[in-house]
């Protein structure tokens, strides 16, 4: 059974789930589907296009599912997908897609914190924490398990790495290759997230193939020059894969 304020608008329309609780002066629009057991404090706005899995919690002032602030979006009937198990904080916005992908997506076990915004077309994986006031642009897509500190700006269509930190401030327009620590204006590499990488349980010895595939890829004049290095002289794991096909498949360029 949902406990729903009486000082709260649900329309008729959404679909919700059970066990929820939604607090007085929320605002749940129509085409929406919220799953079961979240929590969204006072104030929260779930708009059209929400689609919410289960044991969210909303602080007061997130709205999820927001017009897209894009010229051109012409008022085509898109998503915002949000997944399990996020905290989403005071005055969070994530706005839905637009006609270029049609959905605006959030994972699971994220920490969203207060003020930050996700625009639209986003791709957000899970395992996330993202600090306070920090900004994507449209179509910025984060792997898995990144730590991104507040006030960071991100450029439309950047790519963020698994297992990243991003000190807080920065500012960047290219992609962040995962496994490393970014900082400065424009951001630079700043060596391997050894703290992070070891509290998810890699091993010393992979953080040193990781160290040395960096290494190589810097070493060169060019980023396929350096791909070339890694793949002849280091075991080439999975984790080492994932570097090279990031890197390859990278349109805006990867950070030095």
């Amino acid at each position: 059974m949902n406990q729903i304020s009486p000082m709260a608008f649900v329309h008729p329309e959404a679909k919700l789930g059970d066990g929820n609780i939604i607090g007085p002066f929320c605002y749940i629009d129509k085409n929406t589907v919220i799953g079961n057991n979240n929590v969204f404090q006072n104030s929260v706005t779930i708009n059209y296009g929400a689609r919410i899995g289960d044991n969210n919690e909303i602080f007061p002032g997130a709205s999820i599912s927001t017009k897209p602030q894009d010229l051109k979006f012409k008022g085509e009937d898109t998503l915002c997908e949000i997944g399990s198990n996020n905290s989403i904080r005071e005055n969070v916005t994530i706005s839905r897609g637009t006609a270029s992908k049609g959905t605006t997506i959030v994972g699971s076990n994220n920490l969203l914190m207060e003020n930050m915004h996700v625009a639209h077309d986003c791709v957000l994986g899970s395992g996330l924490i993202i600090g306070n006031s920090t900004k994507f642009a449209g179509e910025v897509t984060i792997d898995d398990n990144a730590v991104i500190s507040a006030e960071v700006l991100t450029h439309q269509f950047c790519r963020i790495g698994s297992y990243v930190m991003i000190q807080g401030g920065t500012a960047f327009s290219k992609d962040i290759p995962p496994y490393v620590i970014a900082g400065r204006n424009p951001a630079s590499y700043f060596g391997v997230n050894l703290v992070g990488l070891r509290r998810h349980g890699f091993s010393n010895e992979l953080i040193t193939l990781i160290h040395d595939a960096y290494r190589l890829l810097f070493s060169k004049g060019t980023m396929a020059e350096g791909i070339n290095e890694i793949k002849k002289n280091l075991q080439v794991t999975p984790e080492i894969q994932y570097i090279i096909d990031f890197v390859e498949s990278s349109k805006r360029g990867i950070i030095k």
